[in-house]
Order: C-alpha cells, then structure tokens, then sequence
C-alpha cells in the first residue's frame, strides 16, 4: 500500500465502529486508483466479505450474490435469494453476532439493470427497523462510475443522509507520484506526470514497473509503452469514456474532449470547434463534468469568464498527440518518426499546461511555509486588459489569501502572480511583465496588489540576470523543478 494512509484510517475507523445497527458506507473514485486492493485487503484484515459485481442481468446477480453468500458461510449450497430486498437483508444478518464488514464493488453494475437498488438500500437502513437495529454490518458500496456515485448521496437521492461514510480515492499528487514510479529526475518526472498522471495501477499493471529509468530514456519509454498498440496503455483513455455510463453520445464527447485538450478551452472556443452553438454545450459539458474528466475554473480576476480543463493527463496525452494519428499508430511497426513529429502538440498542448496546472496546485498546497509572507486560501488563473498595451494579459498564477481587518468584508488580498514557462528561460521580460500587470491590479485597486510578490515559474531555467535581480530583491522569486518536489524529493 503507498500513500494511502489517510483512506485507510478511514476504512479502519468504518470497519471497527463498535456502536451497534448496520451503517451503510459508499467508497469512490476514478478507476485504476487502488479503491478495490484497499477493500480486499479490509475484507482480508477484518474476514469481511467482498462482493465484485458483473455486468449481467438482474436474475444473474441475484444468483452470482448468493453463491459467493454460501460460499462465505461454509454451506453446501448457494444461498437462494428470491430479490433484492432478501438479498440486502441476508447482508444485514451477516453482522446480527458482531461487526462484519461487507464490500458490494461495481455497485453501479448492479443500480444500472435495477434502478430501484438505491431505494431498496434506503428502506433497509431506515431507523427503527428490526433488521438494522439488530445487526452490525459495515456495508460498503464501491464503483467507479463517477457520475453515478456523486449521485449517490447528493440532492434528493433516496440514500441521502443513510451513509456513514463517503470516501473518495484520489490519484497521487506530483510529489507522490514521483516517488511511486521512482523517478529523481524532475523534469522527468514532470514529463510523465503530465502523461499518465497519479494513477498507480499504470505503473504497476499496465507497464509492469517499466519506468524511465534516466533523462534520455523517456522518449524510449513512451514509444515502448503509450504509443505501443501491444501495450494497455494504448487504448485506455478511449476505455475511461466507455466505463461511463452516462455517456451515451462517445462521438460527441471525444470531440469535446479534443476540443479542450487542443486548447479550445472557453465554451465559445469549443463551440466554435465543434461547428455548434454554445447553448448545445450546456448537457455535454455539465456531464463530462459529473464524470470527473473535466473541471471547470472560474477566472479569478472575471466574474463572467471561466475555461475548461481536462481532469486526466492520460486523456488530454490521447487526443493532443494519438488521436490526430491514430491510424498511423496502430499500423505502425516503429512509431519513433510519429513521435518525433508530434513533439510540438506535446510541448504546447499537453506539457505547457500541465506544468501550469502543477504550479498552481504545488502554491496552494505545498509551497514552503512563509514564501508567500501568508497562508493561501486560493489560487488560479485570470485575464487582464492592457488599455494602453491594447492587449489581453494572461496570469497564469494569481495567489490570494484572506483579507484583513479592514480590507472590507469578504475582499481577499492577492499576495502573488506569477508566470509560467515549460520550455524557456526566463529572464528580464518576463520579469517587468509581471510588473506591467501587478501595476495594472494595483490601479483596479485590488487589495494586496502592489505588495504582491512576482513568480517566474521555468522548467528550463533563468538568464543569470534574473537570477541576480531575485537575489537582490524580496518581491522576486523563482522556481524551477527542483522547487515544486520540495526537500523530500528523491534526487536530493
């Protein structure tokens, strides 16, 4: 088990809650994170039962259900079990002698051939009832489907207010992640990371801990493993659309996937990419994001302006760079020239943002305390006019934290911009760009702006220049790879 503490303890906690009546737990989360190793292994410690549903009928189920019942118990035969309602209570009785974790994985399998299972779960742990009072059963309900299990527990679902726990298991952060597949090279790690992300099951399943094992060996790697159609890797962001059940229309939803992927980010700029207006959006887009693929982030310095991200590298990787020459891939015996060739979509359309995406999570959550003088409380990206320039300026990293007393109520205090470069030395005119707009946010009177220090963010490095105006001056800093690992990273 790596990094998983927190779910664990939590699992932990679920699992041996002494307190009496049956308590209905729902675990989540995108698939290939681990969630089924973590409820074998609860399942395992405690002598739980564990459940993996199939895609099959309703009737099928039921039988599958009470086979791996009889099983548990030791009888002879499998247990019969006429519906769903004796099926549940079955479950419930297996915790009448003491706690008794049971794990239900897939559940959206079984919710999707028998709509009513959510309502049949609800009536079984409502209170006062003899076969939940009677029993301590710890169930779990576990899938991967994310627009169905956010549903789960939200608005007006009949198990809102029934679960006693609601997990989700998230994909490693950077830091993580780096350490998982054993890298020590950071811009390395950077590299990968924007590909295959923090799923770890991509290390270990898919690639069979084959890892770039030094700098010059990462261009190797990806054209014996992503674009190698003999590799899992090849075909699984196509795979992560068809686990979603809620995606009915593929066509529609690859495109707006490469849409935003090949920076088409605004709804007007996917609209226009896919030849529709943007009131057709509304249904795709609210629905990719129930599914967890995309994010939407509100400009922070433009009420009415937000862009849409792609949630999963491995996603963006496949429609920036496979999907324009997908056919060539599969055909091809040596994808080396294929690779070579698309150097420029991976630089700017997948490594670009990404390494923006990473600045902007390692200054809210692990940025070295009292770099920024406080605590932030938010960080993105924004927009800014330049009358004068008569341009649009983009801020790639604006840091804010609470506003004080007297700043007016509710007013953050922006204490950092910043601006990020994956494949350029930074030098002088980066740095008076940022002064350009950290003036221009003064003049609009946000509070905290003309004391708001300036990043310059490089995954190549600074001119000496720069780096002797940093050195010299407290409202400049810059930050390399190196920087966004911290002391604890591997290479050290």
């Amino acid at each position: 088990m790596f990094d998983r503490a927190f779910e664990w303890g939590a699992l932990e906690r679920f699992a041996t809650d002494p307190d009496k009546g049956a308590t209905l737990g729902v675990v989540s989360g995108r698939r290939r994170q681990g969630k089924t190793f973590l409820l074998r292994a609860l399942c395992q410690e405690t002598g739980g039962f564990y459940f993996a549903a199939d895609e099959a009928t309703d009737a099928e189920s039921l039988r599958s259900l009470g086979q791996a019942l009889g099983e548990h118990l030791g009888l002879p035969s499998p247990l019969a079990l006429a519906d769903w309602r004796s099926a549940v209570d079955a479950l419930l009785a297996l915790g009448r002698s003491g706690v008794k974790v049971v794990v239900i994985d897939e559940f959206p399998y079984l919710a999707k051939v028998n709509p009513a299972l959510p309502s049949i779960l609800q009536n079984a742990f409502g209170p006062l009832r003899r076969e939940r009072d009677g029993s301590r059963t710890r169930l779990l309900l576990c899938g991967s489907a994310m627009s169905f299990m956010g549903r789960l527990l939200s608005g007006n679902a009949p198990l809102r207010g029934r679960a006693g726990l609601e997990l989700i298991v998230p994909t490693l952060n950077h830091q993580r992640a780096a350490e998982f597949w054993g890298m020590r090279d950071p811009r390395t790690a950077l590299k990968l990371h924007a590909i295959v992300g923090g799923t770890p099951a991509y290390r270990r399943e898919f690639t069979r801990n084959d890892a770039p094992s030094r700098p010059d060996d990462f261009d190797p790697w990806v054209i014996r493993t992503v674009l190698s159609p003999a590799s899992p890797l090849f075909r699984e962001a196509r795979y992560l659309l068809a686990d979603e059940p809620s995606l009915h229309d593929a066509g529609l939803y690859h495109s707006v996937l490469a849409a935003i992927a090949t920076g088409s980010t605004t709804r007007g700029a996917i609209a226009s990419f896919l030849g529709r207006k943007s009131s057709d959006l509304a249904h795709p887009l609210t629905v990719l994001q129930d599914c967890g693929l995309i994010a939407s982030e509100q400009d922070v310095f433009r009420d009415n302006r937000s862009r849409f991200r792609v949630t999963e590298p491995l996603v963006t990787f496949y429609h920036a760079v496979m999907r324009p020459i997908w056919a060539d891939l599969e055909q091809a015996s040596d994808a080396r020239p294929l690779w070579a060739r698309s150097q420029r979509r991976f630089e700017s359309n997948v490594l670009g943002p990404h390494f923006e995406q990473v600045c902007r999570q390692w200054s809210r959550h692990f940025v070295p305390e009292g770099f920024f003088g406080d605590h932030p409380s938010r960080v993105g990206a924004g927009t800014l006019n330049d009358a004068q320039g008569k341009t649009t300026l983009e801020v790639d990293v604006a840091v804010f934290a609470h506003g004080e007393e007297g700043t007016g109520a509710g007013r953050e205090r922006l204490i950092a911009v910043g601006e990020v470069k994956w494949g350029e030395e930074m030098g002088r005119s980066h740095l008076e760009r940022l002064r350009r707009i950290r003036s221009l946010l003064a003049l609009q009177d946000r509070v905290g702006a003309a004391s708001a220090r300036l990043i310059c963010f490089s995954g190549v490095g600074f001119t000496e220049e720069l780096s002797a105006i940093a050195a010299a001056s407290p409202d400049v800093a810059l930050v390399g790879p190196d920087a966004l690992y911290g002391e604890g990273w591997l290479g050290h």
